[in-house]
């Protein structure tokens, strides 16, 4: 049994879900081992349970924020670099289960994995103590982050600040369809980023339709931008 850091404040009564938690499918690959034994399935229940959690905790923080703003602060929150860096605050990376490959390859520092072991952990403590063992740990481990700076009133200016903390090159917007009458467009908007795909959005007219493709690669979690 993989063991894990004190400072993650939550006993296990199913310690069987700890170890699912930190079982990467390499690992489960290697060893032959079903595929509902490794982490992927946490990983979606916990990534839920996170953007509920801090929902709500933004919710009730800020009862003068706009929607929009409350998005924004959820997405600088809960990214992968967010994620990562909280993860291995917790030792995560030793803790992990891995295959040979992922071993050699430096998979115990790679944010994908261990952001994707947090998120998968958080459904674990979920499935094993209810919601309300997991936020007061979400509250815990989150409030660093809360002290950033707000983000900025749209969600093209706030995407590009993101992207622009890893790379210069800057998001670029297309309009891939149109449809309806002249009097009552739809735009689709593909926002791209180094030549990748991020998102799509739709709208009444270019402009909302590229703030709503801005707006869905931020509710990813900004995954693509680490």
């Amino acid at each position: 049994m993989p063991s894990i850091t004190p400072d993650l404040g939550y006993t296990f009564r199913n310690a069987a879900l700890l170890q699912q938690a930190l079982t990467h499918k390499s690992y489960a690959f290697e060893h032959n081992l079903k595929s509902s034994a490794t982490n992927e399935r946490l990983e979606f229940l916990g990534d839920a349970v996170l953007e509920l959690c801090i929902s709500q905790w933004l919710y009730d923080r800020f009862p003068t924020l706009s929607e929009g703003k409350l998005t924004q602060r959820r997405a600088a929150l809960v990214c992968e670099a967010s994620l990562a860096a909280i993860a291995r605050g917790l030792f995560l990376g030793k803790a992990m289960r891995l295959g040979n490959g992922e071993e050699t390859s430096g998979g115990r520092d790679k944010p994908s994995l261990l952001s994707d072991a947090l998120e998968a952990i958080l459904g674990a403590i979920f499935l094993d103590g209810g919601i309300d063992a997991v936020r007061p740990l979400v509250e815990r481990l989150f409030s660093p982050y809360l002290t950033q700076p707000a983000a900025s009133a749209d969600y093209k200016t706030t995407l590009q600040e993101i992207l622009q903390k890893n790379s210069r090159e800057t998001a670029v917007y297309e309009i891939i369809d149109t449809t309806g009458p002249s009097h009552q467009r739809l735009f689709v908007a593909r926002v791209n980023h180094q030549g990748k795909a991020l998102a799509t959005g739709e709208g009444a007219s270019k402009k909302e339709a590229e703030q709503n493709a801005a707006k869905t690669a931020l509710e990813k979690n900004c995954n693509v931008f680490t």
